[in-house]
């Protein structure tokens, strides 16, 4: 088993695919009206326009950071200020190894930002 999909509520699709197809450095998929699929290596991060796909429905952003790795870290923090975004914290190593930033997205989902060389995939933690 493997995960292909995770999605991203958003409420203005127009600013929310500019700000991933920056960031993530993709090409957005429209092929479906209300949501752009941003086919990120083996996984598809889709941004779901909620009002469109539930209305009515009371917007709530992601409850925990989506994390994406990349080989440019520095690269991607400059296009994540030069967005307006919301950068919570700026590059720093983090107590498990990982040299990372964390930010939200237009809507206020929670994202994190990993040097790629720097992953902590779960095995050989020095605390485990």
């Amino acid at each position: 088993m493997r995960l292909f999909r995770i999605t991203i509520p958003v409420t203005n699709m127009d600013a929310s695919m500019s700000f991933y197809g920056e960031l993530l450095q993709l090409e957005p998929d429209t092929t479906v009206p209300s949501r752009v699929y941003l086919h990120c290596g083996e996984a598809i991060v889709v941004l779901v326009d909620v009002a469109v796909e539930d209305p009515g429905a009371e917007f709530r952003t992601n409850p925990d950071d989506v994390y994406f790795a990349t080989d440019d870290l520095d690269g991607a923090l400059r296009r994540a200020t030069k967005s307006g975004t919301t950068i919570r914290s700026g590059i720093a190593t983090q107590p498990w190894g990982e040299r990372s930033f964390y930010l939200d997205d237009p809507d206020g989902n929670p994202l994190c930002v990993v040097d790629e060389t720097t992953l902590f995939l779960g095995r050989g933690a020095d605390w485990a």
